[in-house]
């Protein structure tokens, strides 16, 4: 991600915290929490024009109201106090994709949003010659086969990073880096799955985070705000303390027990896309993230299919 992009992100996740502190203080005690991703956020903020504000501030307040449909124990009476904060960037590393927590520990509840604005991608996850994708996606660490087959083409990469060797100089960077790595890549992961049949359920649990969330998007041009409810393990959309409903229904969303298909799009040399049951698919678009050689690549991961119970809330602006 550029680093006009994560000040985009932060500033969203700024301006969404304030008007959920403030929605919520209308109703009940509540306190956002000012650490050091707050003030990151803050400074992201103060970097954006007025015009940018006001269209932030105007996504933010329509992503708001449609929440408090969605989760009545943050609206329902009551006197405990909720507390608000940005999470630091580590949790994400850590399997935690939620930006925003909105916590009531009178009751050991909480709920978080993760915030998007103008992309939907799921993550940027990398490959490199250190990188054991495996262990940190699912578990179980990469055979001895898939290094045999990418060491040596990111110890290729790494002797021209030593010579300034741009991407771009390079004879055929797609022949050469991509296709292979994404085919040991492909091959790695069908050749766990045949004695790991949890592998499908574990590498959504990593795409997705551990923790069930909302998806908050911000859509500039259309002038709407998308929240998509990701509820893997049931913890969203609970009745209220007080037996308040929720407005709308978030199903329960089933993770996927086998992969279908792992294998490049037709006609692409860096993208491979991975079909599971339960409605669930992903596409993985491998790419350079630096201009000069570097013995790592990036990942542009996306969802380009979901469970029908996944449901998607358009917020129309006012």
């Amino acid at each position: 991600m550029s680093s006009k992009s994560n000040d985009q992100g932060r500033a969203y996740e700024f301006i969404s915290l304030l008007i959920l502190g403030k929605e919520i203080s209308e109703i009940r005690p509540a306190t956002i929490i000012k650490n050091s991703s707050y003030t990151a956020a803050e400074n992201a903020w103060n970097t954006l024009s007025d015009e940018d504000k006001n269209k932030y501030t105007i996504s933010a307040k329509a992503a708001v109201k449609r929440i408090f449909d969605l989760e009545p124990r943050i609206i329902e009476d009551g006197n405990d106090e909720i507390e608000l904060f940005i999470q630091p960037d580590q949790q994400g590393e850590q399997g935690d994709v939620r930006d925003i927590l909105i916590v009531r520990r009178k009751i050991a509840w909480e709920i978080g949003l993760s915030l998007k604005h103008n992309h939907h991608a799921v993550k940027h996850s990398r490959l490199s010659h250190r990188i054991d994708f495996g262990k940190i996606w699912y578990g179980i660490p990469c055979s001895k086969e898939y290094w045999d087959e990418v060491l040596p083409i990111f110890g290729w990469l790494a002797q021209e990073k030593v010579k300034g060797t741009k991407f771009s100089e390079l004879p055929s960077k797609e022949n050469d880096v991509y296709v292979p790595i994404l085919n040991a890549f492909i091959k790695e992961i069908n050749k766990q799955y045949e004695t790991n049949k949890e592998i499908p359920s574990k590498m959504v649990e990593y795409l997705l985070g551990k923790f069930d969330f909302y998806k908050v998007i911000s859509v500039d041009d259309k002038r709407f705000t998308r929240i998509q409810g990701f509820n893997l393990h049931g913890t969203l959309n609970q009745y209220g303390v007080t037996k308040l409903k929720p407005s709308i229904e978030v199903p329960l969303v089933s993770l996927p027990t086998r992969i279908v298909k792992l294998d490049f799009v037709p006609g692409k040399t860096n993208t491979v896309e991975l079909y599971m049951d339960e409605g669930w698919q992903f596409s993985f678009r491998i790419h350079n993230a630096k201009t000069n050689v570097e013995p790592s690549l990036k990942f542009d991961i996306q969802i380009v299919g979901m469970p029908t119970a996944i449901i998607t809330i358009n917020c129309i602006w006012d």
